[in-house]
């Protein structure tokens, strides 16, 4: 049933079914039930290659081909895939995963900081403030999205068992990157959000929407806490083979 709104965005639809599912292509595969969703650019494709990972199938879309792997790691078969930057790619490829079998997964990637917090260090998103358009298409309208419980304590139980400091955040998720303004970082500063992305939100709500488990690890990279001047840092660069290394670990606790 359609909930309509004078503002399109508001508008939502409670039925899962849709004109084109995520499995429209009936490629006759089935991924692994848990999955690492990383958005960690060519380092994804390194760990796949030093592993002797198999691809299994590719994503296709306008843009490019994403290898679908899958890798051993501690004597169990887990999906591997590069995430790309922007709520609605990454949920069309996450949904699309949960399509084809994947029920668990584990996403991890930067964010910028929007309080004094060092670069590289490891953060638990457990709600995200709802600034993105996709996620709105999942789930009716809410200000916040809630991270799955179970992700939760499996990311903390691997977390624990690194013996790495870590802290749970509010984040802030958006489309727009160049449309951080002074006023609105100090707004959402003083509404809680500690850090800022652009997938948290739509990626947690696409996997409450299909029934499935998903949880992220962000690491710190640059940073608008001083809203008179942007610090680009390292951009995390420091943290992300070991947050991929987290990920693998953190998937085997769900």
């Amino acid at each position: 049933m359609i909930i309509k709104n004078e503002i399109p965005i508001l508008e939502f639809d409670n039925d899962k079914a849709a004109v084109i599912m995520p499995n429209h292509e009936k490629l006759g595969i089935k991924l692994p039930e848990k999955a690492v969703f990383a958005f960690l650019e060519s380092y994804v494709d390194g760990y796949a290659k030093e592993h002797k990972a198999k691809i299994i199938s590719h994503f296709v879309n306008i843009t490019k081909e994403y290898p679908i792997y899958v890798v051993e790691h501690q004597g169990e078969d887990i999906c591997l895939v590069q995430a790309p930057m922007g709520a609605p790619a990454a949920v069309q490829i996450l949904d699309w995963l949960f399509g084809y079998g994947v029920k668990k997964v584990i996403s991890c990637g930067s964010c910028g900081v929007l309080v004094d917090i060092p670069e590289n260090e490891f953060l638990v998103p457990d709600k995200a403030l709802r600034d993105e358009g996709t996620s709105y298409h999942y789930v009716a309208p809410s200000r916040y999205m809630e991270v799955n419980e179970l992700a939760l304590a499996g990311i903390e139980k691997a977390l624990k068992k690194h013996q790495l400091p870590y802290r749970r955040v509010l984040t802030w998720t958006t489309d727009a990157f160049y449309r951080e303004t002074k006023e609105l970082v100090s707004y959402r500063r003083e509404e809680g959000c500690q850090v800022v992305e652009m997938e948290c939100a739509a990626l947690a709500a696409c996997a409450k929407m299909r029934g499935a488990i998903w949880g992220q690890i962000l690491f710190t990279a640059d940073s608008l806490a001083n809203v008179e001047e942007h610090d680009m840092r390292n951009m995390g660069m420091d943290a992300y083979e070991y947050a991929l290394e987290l990920c693998m670990d953190a998937v085997l606790e769900l």
